[in-house]
């Protein structure tokens, strides 16, 4: 048996030939092992990139979680601080308001399993009152960087010191502490409540993060609280030089990014995130290698079991040929795995044509119902609408209020936008970054530009602060444009650059604005917004 060959005749003329059957599978097999090496190791890469991708938003939530528990221990506690000020400030330090001050704060420390203690010294760092059912005598605690903190600072802010080791039971303990004054503004003293570093440290033990996982709580200066598990130099040192920090936490409020550790030298997948109300940021980290052990491990199994199959293959390859039922199965089965992929990436057609941020159709479908609704209005004779709208000043907004905001923003805008889908066959969309588009088909240039305009005042009176515009609060500009399409006169990016030419106008003209395009048919050009 041969396959076909072209070849020269003596004429100069070609003619088929066949080629050798041995040949045939010769070349059979030799794809046929390249293929499986190359699925196995797209399968392996693949599964690699799943497995991180996994952990990294396990690591994030995580420190989601680790950052909204310190928040919530230090606000507790910072809450009784306050409530202790006040009253120190009304009552007076005398010895009837100090017996009864000690007794609250017995109750209060009582109350909340976080608090180690809580103490108020007068101005010149001796304890007056504290939680403990004794007062040791002769203490002054004016040496302390919190008690110099407040003594040399005015403001009333709470503030988080420095890890020590607790003077009256020797204990590593985190201070929060508040300035007293005297009735005339001046210093009168310091409120301070201590947390043991156990307590985070035995939250943390919750928390399964492998042999060489980490976890760490920071001062947003560099200076580490506390590390799970914890090394014998973790509290206290700071964290400054470090790549994480100098290059990241320093830099941004949160994050995921391999870092080799400058402690244990292991290299961790870390996400760091800062605490919303206090100078604090949290890490959680899982060691690289123990995140990709189990992978490695079923990869070497799977790399075995190919190399397996390769030697099988190639001997009855070389030695079966005459079973040729042995390729057309393997055609089948590569037809079969085809049409697989083929249905799974329709499924997943369907269910990408959302964007997860905002709620709207993204790109994807916007292009598409672009595409079908041009057709359509050329069939039809009917005008074809779109509004393109642009967030002003939205890196600013971001550079001032943080990302996470910014997120929140662009969903709030993005509700306002769905306003304009008042039919069955209105779009509206993310059409990249923080510009939308709201197709309208069957509509006028004046009635898509009275839409926008809708839209732009609804966001206008939102009312969302932003001290980067000019307005003082979120605002949007609008470009609007419509034409009847005409068969091969018209493409639909021609209704996009118009609508974007018209955005651009509308962002020249002023921002906060809608401006239509200037080239529609029969139209004055309309200018409906902030300075109109």
């Amino acid at each position: 048996m041969t396959g076909p060959l072209v070849t020269p005749t003596h004429s100069g003329k070609f003619t088929l030939k066949r080629l050798p059957i041995t040949l045939l599978a010769v070349i059979f097999v030799i794809l046929v092992c390249l293929s499986l090496v190359l699925m196995d190791g797209w399968r392996s890469w693949t599964a690699r990139n799943t497995q991180l991708h996994e952990m990294t938003v396990a690591t994030s939530n995580m420190a989601e979680s680790i950052a909204q528990h310190a928040d919530d221990t230090i606000k507790a506690a910072d809450t009784a601080l306050l409530g202790l000020v006040e009253r120190v400030q009304t009552d007076g330090t005398s010895p009837a308001a100090l017996n009864r001050l000690h007794a609250l704060l017995v109750k209060r420390v009582a109350e909340l399993p976080q608090l180690n203690g809580i103490f108020v010294y007068d101005e010149t760092g001796r304890w007056l009152v504290n939680a403990q059912p004794n007062m040791p005598p002769n203490v002054n605690n004016s040496d302390r960087d919190y008690f110099i903190y407040h003594r040399t600072h005015s403001d009333t802010q709470p503030y988080i010191g420095l890890p020590i080791q607790s003077r009256s039971n020797g204990t590593w303990i985190i201070t929060l502490s508040r300035r007293i004054n005297h009735p005339d503004g001046t210093f009168a003293g310091v409120a301070l409540a201590t947390i043991s570093v156990a307590y985070f440290n035995n939250f943390y033990k919750s928390f399964n993060i492998g042999h060489e996982g980490a976890i760490i709580l920071a001062l947003n200066s560099g200076v580490m609280l506390t590390r799970s598990p914890l090394l014998s130099d973790s509290i206290g040192k700071s964290m400054a030089n470090t790549v994480l920090f100098r290059d990241n936490v320093s830099k941004r409020a949160t994050g995921t990014l391999f870092v080799k550790s400058s402690q244990d030298g292991v290299t961790r997948l870390n996400s760091f995130r800062r605490l919303h109300n206090y100078p604090l940021f949290v890490a959680a980290a899982l060691s690289k290698d123990e995140i990709l052990g189990e992978w490695l491990a079923d990869t070497y199994l799977h790399s075995a079991g190919v190399l397996v199959l390769l030697i099988v293959l190639g001997w009855m390859g070389f030695y079966l040929i005459a079973q040729i039922k042995r390729r057309v199965d393997a055609e089948a089965e590569i037809v079969r795995t085809r049409d697989a992929l083929e249905a799974l990436n329709q499924t997943l057609e369907r269910l990408s044509l959302q964007d997860g941020l905002t709620g709207l159709s993204n790109r994807r479908h916007f292009d598409i119902s672009l595409e079908k609704e041009f057709s359509r209005a050329i069939r039809n004779v009917s005008s074809l609408a779109l509004v393109m709208i642009d967030v002003d000043c939205f890196k600013q907004y971001n550079d001032i209020y943080g990302h996470a905001a910014g997120d929140e923003c662009l969903r709030r805008i993005s509700q306002i936008v769905k306003t304009g889908q008042h039919r069955p066959g209105d779009v509206a969309a993310r059409y990249g970054g923080e510009e939308l588009g709201v197709l309208l088909p069957g509509t006028d240039i004046r009635g898509a530009m009275s839409i926008a305009e809708n839209i732009r005042q609804a966001i206008h009176n939102l009312e969302i602060e932003h001290t980067g515009n000019p307005a003082g609060v979120v605002t949007i500009s609008a470009g609007v444009d419509a034409f009847v399409p005409v068969r091969n006169e018209n493409i639909p990016l021609e209704l996009v650059q118009a609508a974007d030419k018209a955005l651009y106008a509308a962002k020249s003209g002023g921002r906060d604005r809608v401006c239509g395009n200037a080239s529609a048919p029969n139209f004055e050009l309309p200018v409906v917004g902030a300075s109109a």
